[in-house]
Order: C-alpha cells, then sequence, then structure tokens
C-alpha cells in the first residue's frame, strides 16, 4: 500500500527556510536537501510506521542533515500528514 504524503503550512515554511539558509552558504547544499527531503517522502509512502517519538506523531530522520520530518498517519485515508521539518538541534518545545 502507497499511503500519499500531504505536507502541511508549517513543514513547507521551514523547509523553505531551510533551502534558503543552505542557498546562502553552498552551491550544491540545497539541491542535496531537496534530495535527501524527497528520498524521505518515498520511504514515508512505502512504509510510514518508524518510532513514535509522542502519543500519534512519528519522525524520520533525514540523512546527511539535521532535520527531521514530523508526521502522523491516518491508515483510513492512507495518508501521511507531514507536520514539521524540524531543525534537531532547536528547542524541542517547539515541535509539532
Amino acid at each position: 500500500m502507497v499511503y500519499k504524503i500531504i505536507v502541511s503550512p508549517r513543514a513547507q515554511n521551514e523547509i523553505v527556510k531551510a533551502i534558503d539558509f543552505y542557498a546562502l552558504h553552498s552551491f550544491d547544499a540545497p539541491n542535496n536537501f531537496i534530495l535527501q527531503l524527497q528520498k524521505g517522502y518515498r520511504i514515508l509512502a512505502i512504509n510510514p510506521f518508524f518510532r513514535v517519538q509522542y502519543k500519534n506523531v512519528r519522525s524520520l530522520n533525514l540523512k546527511n542533515f539535521p532535520y527531521s520530518l514530523y508526521y502522523t498517519i491516518d491508515e483510513n485515508q492512507n495518508t501521511v500528514r507531514v507536520l514539521s521539518c524540524f531543525h534537531n538541534k532547536r528547542n524541542p518545545k517547539k515541535r509539532p
């Protein structure tokens, strides 16, 4: 079963900020970040049942970048809702 990925406005905003940050510091980093993000989406579409962080919110770390995707799963609708693309060094109290 393949799950549909829905990205929340908060996560979209965090992704744009991360890409903008990497664009200021490197030519390749923004594209590499996008590739890892897309890889994360593909993984979640196939098997979203990674570790539960709290309640029904799960997370997936992005490879080579200090970000994690925080998400919920709706098995009835076959959807994964990405709540946040959270920088791992931020205050954990600000997680979704």
